[in-house]
Order: C-alpha cells, then structure tokens, then sequence
C-alpha cells in the first residue's frame, strides 16, 4: 500500500485507492453521520441550518478567521460554533433543533484539532444537562450499534465498552484525583500558576485562572479517561454560555463527555437570564481587551433575543471527527 504520510493526506485519492482500510474509515463516517440524523429525527428534532458568516463569532472561546464582504464592504468571520443561532430558533418558539455542520477555528493543529471540522450541535427546550447526558451516551450507543453491530470498540490498542450508563464525575474530583491539585486551594491565577510552574507545567505568562485549571484537566486527566466519562459541574469562569447551579452559583450545569482519551462532546443547561449573560460577555470583551484572542465579544443582537425571552433549554454539541 501507500506509507509516505505527506502523499497519503495530499493526495487522499491515492490514499483511497492504495488502501482499502481507508476507505472504510470514509463509509464508516457517512454511515455514522445517516445512523446520528436517524437518532435525532427520531426525538423529534428539526434539522435546520444557520450562518457560516457572522458579524460576531460566538458560542465558544476560539481564534476565528476573517473574510471580507465585497457587496457591502463589510468585514464577517467564519463561525466558531452553532449555539448562538440554535437559541435564536428557540427564542423563536422551535423547542428541539440540531444541526450538522461546519466549524471553523484559526488556532493550532494537532491529531485532535483541525482548522475546520464537523459538530452536531442541538437545542431543546424544558431540558437541563441531566437530560442531555442521558441523550449523548444513548446516542453514542445508538450510532455504535447501528454502524458496528457492537458496543465494545478497539482504540488505541484498548476496549472501550460504549454501554450506558457512562461514569459521571465533577471537575474538581477527577483533576484532585489525576493531579493531585484541588484547584479551590489556589483561588486566584498567580497562586494556580506557581503552582502548575512548580510541577513542570508550560503556560502562558498572561493565562487565565481558568485556562490554567483548563490545563489540569487536558495535561493530567483528559490522556487517562479511555473509557467513556462525563466530567460535570465546571467553574463558571470557564463556561460563559451556562447555567449557574441553583446550589453553588460558583459552578454551572456543565458537562463534557471523553472517549479514547478525547473530549467528544460539550454540553450543558444554558444561560438564559440576559442580564447575567451582559455580564459575562463584557467580562469576556474585557479580556479580550487584555490580550486574549480567544475571548468572544459583546453579541448585541443575542442579548436582545434573550430580552424577549427563552425558555429553560439544554445544549449539547458532539464532535463528528473525533466520534
């Protein structure tokens, strides 16, 4: 077959051709793709599609790219996820709605991240996290059997048994148990940050208290957690976008769910008070003032669909590439 890595992935017809392994992985992800539509029709979701070109990219923390409108002479940016416009149909009356799209975001490259790449992302109405969870790992189980005929995958020289129910575990007890470190020991960022500088981890000299615990979980956890695990209940420093628990505001209803040693969905009850959410985006202007790339900007037309009110709603977006 072809070896050489730089002719397989310019020439991915080559690669189709010489190797027949690669060409099931293709069919293998539109089969995974028609079984995940099939799931969602089936709840009585709608499948909709909205903007790739934005005037404020939103609903993540992300570096975007930049294009220019001709026509209008106006600068637009290529979106960096699907929520913003998924809770605009929301505010507009729809109560379940997903789509399927893609997503773009001017940040490194690695195995696990690509400038563009697939998401399915859904909104529905009268749900919390909880009720999310439950729709992602059924989910999941559902394509798995569906495509493979099995719930018991071989990754990465592992096997990984997709059965529901998934582990469940908090932020702070997964990174205590990896790491060491009980990140509400270390309250504000130069005290987090000597202390990861004095276990050998590499940051940035500006990072954020939250990015820093951001780092825990990627460098001491994330490698670990092989078979499927919901880590729930995130600081809110590191969630603009969602609800504060009613019993420790400092937290939100946040959950991200980890397969194979990668994060393959985000998910969480979402914010829906529109003042609390001015808040959060001027907090994150702000740091974007300060130097942060990746901090979203004060999204107007957002806030005033908020202002006419939305409906308690649960989110969930699914990583396509990565499943």
């Amino acid at each position: 077959g072809l070896k050489d890595v730089e002719i397989r992935y310019r020439q991915r017809y080559l690669d189709l051709i010489a190797n027949e392994e690669v060409r099931r992985v293709f069919e293998a992800r539109s089969r995974i793709l028609s079984s995940l539509r099939r799931f969602m029709d089936g709840r009585g979701f709608l499948e909709v599609e909205t903007p790739m070109l934005q005037g404020i990219p939103g609903g993540a923390t992300a570096r975007s790219f930049e294009t220019h409108h001709n026509a209008l002479a106006l600068d637009l940016y290529m979106r960096i996820a699907l929520e913003l416009h998924l809770k605009r149909l929301i505010v507009g009356g729809f109560e379940k709605v997903y789509e399927i799209g893609r997503i773009f975001r001017n940040e490194g490259i690695s195995t696990k991240h690509n400038p563009e790449f697939t998401m399915m992302e859904s909104q529905q109405a009268y749900a919390d996290y909880n009720d999310v969870m439950a729709m992602v790992e059924e989910l999941v189980a559902h394509v798995a059997e569906d495509v493979l005929g099995t719930l018991r995958v071989e990754y990465g020289g592992e096997e990984i048994d997709l059965t529901p129910p998934w582990r469940r575990i908090s932020l702070k007890e997964v990174i205590k148990e990896h790491s060491g470190v009980d990140y509400t020991e270390y309250p504000n960022r130069d005290v987090l940050k000597a202390k990861l500088d004095g276990m050998g981890v590499e940051t940035e000299p500006d990072v954020s208290w939250g990015k820093l615990v951001d780092e825990l979980l990627s460098t001491f956890v994330e490698p670990k957690l092989v078979q499927p695990t919901f880590i729930i209940d995130y600081p809110l420093e590191l969630s603009p976008l969602a609800r504060p628990k009613d019993e420790d505001p400092t937290l939100v209803e946040r959950f991200e769910g980890f397969i194979g040693g990668m994060e393959i969905a985000n998910c969480f009850s979402e914010l829906t008070d529109p003042l609390d959410q001015r808040r959060r985006f001027e907090e994150q202007a702000a740091q974007r003032e300060g130097g942060d790339e990746e901090a979203g900007y004060v999204d107007e037309d957002f806030l005033r669909a908020l202002e006419y009110g939305m409906p308690p709603s649960g989110g969930s977006g699914v990583g396509i590439d990565r499943l």
